[in-house]
């Protein structure tokens, strides 16, 4: 498999599994997170605001991955935004201590696509200047 089409499958799949992970917290709110469910009702306002940012987010990498070629700077400015959010979850850590397992298998995640988002991003762009040459 190219690079190319190894971009073009990962922005896919973090667009659909951002828009799906967004609704699901905006439909079931503080129940859609592990060990919240009796948070109390600014969270679940508070979670199910997030999701529905997160289901926006999700369709800005739905829209990169429609783009030809996929556009460099789009797919690391979205990397970087979610490489944001696995340092707030470092930060919350610090303060507050371990959370659920389930956030901590997620924040490894949030660690290590971002710098594969960054390495493959140019990969449609690239070869598209390199078949121009």
């Amino acid at each position: 498999m190219t690079r190319g089409k190894t971009l073009r499958g990962l922005v896919l799949v973090m667009g659909y599994a951002c828009v799906a992970i967004g609704l699901f917290h905006v439909l079931l709110g503080n129940a859609a997170i592990p060990g919240a469910g009796s948070a109390g009702p600014t969270i679940d306002s508070l979670g199910r605001f997030f999701g529905a940012i997160f289901a926006g987010y999700g369709l800005a990498w739905l829209w990169a991955a429609r783009q030809s070629p996929i556009p460099a700077t789009a797919v690391r400015w979205l990397a970087g935004v979610f490489l944001l959010g696995a340092i707030g979850r470092l930060l919350s850590l610090a303060v507050h201590g371990w959370p659920h397992w389930f956030q901590v298998a997620l924040t490894v995640i949030e660690l290590v696509l971002p710098p594969l988002f960054f390495w493959l991003a140019n990969a449609e762009e690239g070869a598209q200047e390199r078949a121009g040459r």
